[in-house]
């Protein structure tokens, strides 16, 4: 069977595969960039790390950014065709398993904080303390932990001892020997949305109804509260699709290589990348007060900075001038 990359068009192939690498690692630097800005902002001021919805944004900020790093090293290993052993490759892949559900269950503790704060503003301070936020951050990473412990379950009970010592290609499809494997991985993920889909109207639902009846700031605060939720059902959205996208890679693969490589691309960076950097714009830039707070500190950096050159500077003529 003839490699890739001596069919015709291969040549254009591998460039092709380059650039987009390439425009992968930007992007990736990119929102690593503006999550670590915005982590270093919400450690700045005591009353975001003492708040449930800042408390859970840092959750989606650090969460996202793990899964960005790791995800890229494991596609530059794939890039690079760099085989490592089952058995780290299981320990790689739990990381990145456990991750991937870790924001989408988080922005339903968010959704439901938010109907709380709305719709039951007195009991707010009760329901959503530092201490009940810490638990809520603890049941949230058991609950991105399920789908995990099943598919490797399943891979546990199907692969040989010999198994673990083989060099694989590190990624999800090393754990599925079988169908079903994949039919049972693909149904315990949707089941999983379809619940936070249902919190979620459900949340948008109660808030509606608030803001019908409110009036005046009230009225205004359920109205940001409906499009905070509405962005936040977008997003889980982008992330159920995200588990749809091997099925619709699948057919192209049997078409043409070259258009199955494209799709993955586009899937890549719509449904993983994409839900990824949503969270630093809805509530890092939406928010007034964390919008404020890091302004200021972006602002106050660079007056410093250009204070500090300028003495540099000053010091540095006054020496030349003796």
């Amino acid at each position: 069977m003839a490699d890739n990359n001596s069919l015709p068009g291969g040549e254009s192939l591998q460039q092709q595969i380059n650039y987009q690498v390439i425009i992968v690692q930007i992007l990736v630097m990119i929102f690593l960039c503006i999550n670590l800005l915005l982590i270093v902002t919400f450690f700045k001021k005591e009353c975001f790390y003492t708040t449930t919805r800042y408390i859970l944004f840092a959750v989606t900020l650090l969460s996202d950014s793990f899964l960005l790093f790791m995800s890229n090293i494991l596609l530059i290993f794939n890039y690079f065709r760099v085989a490592m052993q089952v058995w780290l490759c299981i320990i790689i892949s739990v990381v990145v398993l456990v991750y991937v559900t870790v924001t989408p269950v988080t922005l339903t503790a968010m959704t439901l904080e938010r109907n709380v704060a709305i719709c039951m503003p007195l009991r707010h301070g009760e329901l959503c303390s530092t201490r009940n936020t810490i638990h809520c951050i603890l049941i949230i990473h058991c609950l991105s932990s399920v789908p995990c412990i099943v598919i490797l379950s399943t891979f546990f009970v199907s692969a040989s001892l010999s198994f673990y010592k083989q060099y694989q290609i590190c990624s999800v499809e090393v754990f599925i020997f079988y169908m079903w494997q994949q039919h049972l991985r693909s149904a315990i993920y949707q089941f999983q949305f379809l619940i936070m889909c249902i919190i979620l109207v459900f949340c948008y639902v109660k808030i509606m109804k608030v803001a019908k009846a409110a009036s005046g700031e009230d009225k205004k605060s359920s109205k940001k509260g409906l499009r905070t939720v509405v962005l936040h059902g977008f997003q889980l959205l982008l992330c159920l699709i995200q588990l749809w996208s091997p099925f619709i890679e699948a057919p192209f693969l049997h078409i043409n290589f070259i258009l199955f490589n494209n799709v993955r691309y586009v899937n890549y960076i719509m449904f993983f990348l994409a839900p990824r950097c949503l969270s630093p714009l809805i509530y890092g830039l939406r928010d007034e007060v964390f919008f404020n707070a890091l302004k200021n500190y972006v602002s106050f950096d660079l007056i410093k900075q250009v204070y500090t050159d300028l003495g540099c500077r000053l010091v540095f003529t006054r020496q030349n001038s003796q």
